[in-house]
């Protein structure tokens, strides 16, 4: 798995934002008061797909302000995606739950991301150790890293 890179000082349409209103669907920061049921979240449909992610998610939401988006349909969440959980200028983790997926949910938190990012004074974006280089080629021309794996997951001390 490799490290992509996007850059955010180019203006870029949100993608599917009103794909996802007209399907009820909204996107809003996390709030910090809600760390427990957004971690919940995380790890009851994304602990198989990768542990850490929990981790990476209430880092997030210690920032100030919390750099966690959430997608919310009929006041549940559906999906999410951080920023800066692992390291400055990091995007990920990002998921949304298999009922939901194919309607641009993840782009659209992406882009979210991308644009919070870019309104902070980031040039760039890395998106750490992609499993799908398609799929972030697709939605934001991301491109891949030479030799940036596995970078700064180097460091991660490994639970078995």
């Amino acid at each position: 798995m490799a490290d992509m890179l996007v850059p955010l000082y180019k203006d870029r349409p949100i993608p599917n934002k009103e794909k996802c209103i007209k399907n009820n669907i909204q996107i809003q920061r996390a709030l910090a008061i809600d760390k427990q049921e957004i971690c919940s979240f995380v790890n009851t449909h994304f602990h198989e797909i990768c542990p850490g992610w929990v981790d990476e998610c209430a880092s997030s939401l210690y920032r100030h302000p919390p750099s966690c988006f959430l997608a919310i349909k009929e006041k549940k969440i559906i999906g999410f995606a951080c920023y800066d959980g692992t390291a400055k200028g990091m995007v990920g983790p990002i998921g949304v739950v298999e009922q939901e997926r194919k309607q641009g949910i993840a782009s659209l938190l992406l882009h979210t991301c991308f644009e919070a990012m870019k309104m902070e004074g980031y040039a760039y974006a890395i998106i750490g150790w992609v499993s799908s280089t398609d799929f972030y080629k697709k939605v934001c021309n991301a491109i891949e890293i030479p030799d940036s794996f596995p970078g700064i997951y180097e460091r991660m001390i490994m639970h078995n």
